[in-house]
């Protein structure tokens, strides 16, 4: 026990930030989201799954974050594989800019986009001009998950990079030579070794778009239903201030990227059970 002691000594500090900036908010995020008046109840989550607005703003949200991840999945997979496939300079040329654009987010990316795909954008009239697109709201469903896609695709290069560096170059020699193609070699041997690595990032991306706030926020202000919109108009809402609501309303929010993670580990078991039979 004495040999322990030092280390747990290094790791209370942590420990006490994580209790006072994650555990004691959700905490109190629970606590709140039962408390009715001077008493306690479930009315709140009844009023969120009666309102067409609430459950809008849970599918909105749903939507937007499922089909981002999606993409933002398959592009920084399909980059993970070309950067394997590079020279060492170049690749550690594209992690580093992969660094520096995963904390590029918030508010300074919504100006970036508004300048250049926004209603005068600098690319949307020189795509209108050359006859491309005719007409693009960067404001609607599509230009948020375009949006939403640009910062989801960093953070998925950042986590499957390191997965792909696992794959050994002698497997496919050996595929080759047991007569796999190309095809054959991704579907036996690249995608099982990668499955793991694809299920969590495409679960941390889906929690990264849920989650999302200040970048939305300063794209369409309030005029977009969004859960995380919603959340902080019921706690900071120049008309009504219901924080009880809101933390309800945080709470299916949690309780959705819950479920989420369970899935992901049910399809991760399913997928070992198969490998081992």
């Amino acid at each position: 026990m004495s040999r322990l002691s030092p280390a747990l000594l290094w790791l209370a500090p942590f420990a006490v930030v994580f209790a006072a900036f994650q555990l004691a908010p959700l905490a109190w995020v629970g606590v709140s989201a039962f408390r009715v008046g001077d008493g306690w109840g479930l009315d709140h989550f009844r009023e969120i799954a009666g309102s067409p607005f609430f459950r809008q703003a849970i599918w909105r949200s749903l939507e937007i974050s499922l089909v981002s991840s999606l993409l933002g999945l398959v592009i920084a997979t399909l980059t993970c594989h070309s950067l394997t496939r590079t020279d060492g300079r170049l690749r550690r040329l594209m992690v580093a800019f992969t660094n520096m654009t995963s904390n590029f987010a918030g508010v300074p990316l919504a100006f970036a986009f508004i300048i250049l795909l926004g209603a005068n954008g600098v690319l949307t009239l020189a795509l209108q001009r050359l006859g491309v697109i005719e007409d693009f709201n960067l404001y609607s469903k599509a230009g948020l998950i375009v949006i939403y896609t640009w910062f989801q695709i960093p953070l998925g290069i950042l986590l499957l990079f390191p997965a792909f560096g696992g794959l050994r170059p002698d497997w496919r020699e050996a595929a080759s030579l047991l007569g796999a193609g190309r095809l054959g070699y991704w579907w036996h041997v690249g995608l099982p070794v990668l499955w793991p690595a694809l299920a969590g990032t495409l679960t941390i991306l889906l929690a990264n778009a849920m989650g999302a706030y200040a970048t939305v926020y300063a794209l369409v202000n309030t005029s977009y239903n969004l859960m995380t919109i919603r959340i902080a108009n019921l706690v900071s809402g120049d008309l009504f201030l219901q924080p009880n609501l809101a933390s309800a309303l945080a709470l299916v929010l949690v309780a959705l990227l819950a479920v989420v993670t369970l899935i992901q580990q049910w399809l991760l078991r399913r997928s070992y059970h198969v490998a081992e039979r």
